[in-house]
Formats: structure tokens, sequence, C-alpha cells
């Protein structure tokens, strides 16, 4: 470590003038304010929502387990499994859910949140 103090102390870097350059006409820069937003989904076109679509639809209306949950799911994918939801018995749903839930994402499932999730799907009928 000495060693490598000394070299650095011991390399020479001569003084060099700098001199500032000016620009020989002023540019005035103006920045620009670009806004970069999902197309609004309408309730007519929620088989057509991609993944991200889904987990951000999700997010929206603060479904945070669900979103982690769903993570993978676009919108045939939910659906799916809101026809899944209602022609199962409720015990087998959650029980489902619930493994589901410890499994990929190690939380319980919110039985409130998952209501949450079912009104939402209906209103997106």
């Amino acid at each position: 470590m000495e060693m490598l103090s000394k070299e650095l102390k011991a390399i020479h870097v001569p003084d060099m003038n700098i001199t500032p350059v000016q620009p020989k006409q002023d540019i005035n820069i103006a920045s620009a304010k670009v806004t970069i937003t999902s197309p609004k989904i309408s309730s007519s076109n929620i088989i057509e929502r991609t993944s991200t679509q889904v987990h951000d639809w999700l997010l929206e209306h603060n479904l945070v387990r669900m979103s982690r949950l769903l993570n993978d799911c676009d919108g045939r994918s939910l659906v799916y499994l809101h026809k899944y939801m209602d022609i199962s018995q409720p015990e087998q749903l959650l029980s489902l859910l619930q493994e589901d839930s410890l499994q990929l994402i190690n939380q319980n499932i919110s039985l409130i949140e998952l209501s949450r999730f079912h009104s939402m799907m209906h209103q997106q009928k």
C-alpha cells in the first residue's frame, strides 16, 4: 500500500493553461415535457389487456396483493379467473387462492381485497 502511495505522489502532472471557450452565439434550449401514458382501457376490451396493463389497473384500485399474485396475468386470464370465481364453491376458491398466494408471494390473500377484486371485475362487464 505504501508503494502505491509513493507511486501516486511521484506522478507529476504538468500545469496546463486552460482557456474557457465562449460559444459564438447564445442558444436557448427549451426543455420539453414528455408524458407517456398507457391507453385508457374501456370495459369492452378487458380481454385485450396486457399483463402490464392488468398490473397497473390492479394497483390503481389499491389491490396490491392481487397485483403481486396476478403479476403475469393478462386480461384473458382475469376473465377466466373471474368466471372460475363465479362457478366455484367459495371454500374451494379461497383455499386454492390461499395456496397460490402463499406459494407465489409468501403472503396470505386478503378476503377484503379478493372481494374488492371480484367487485371490480363485475364493474368491468
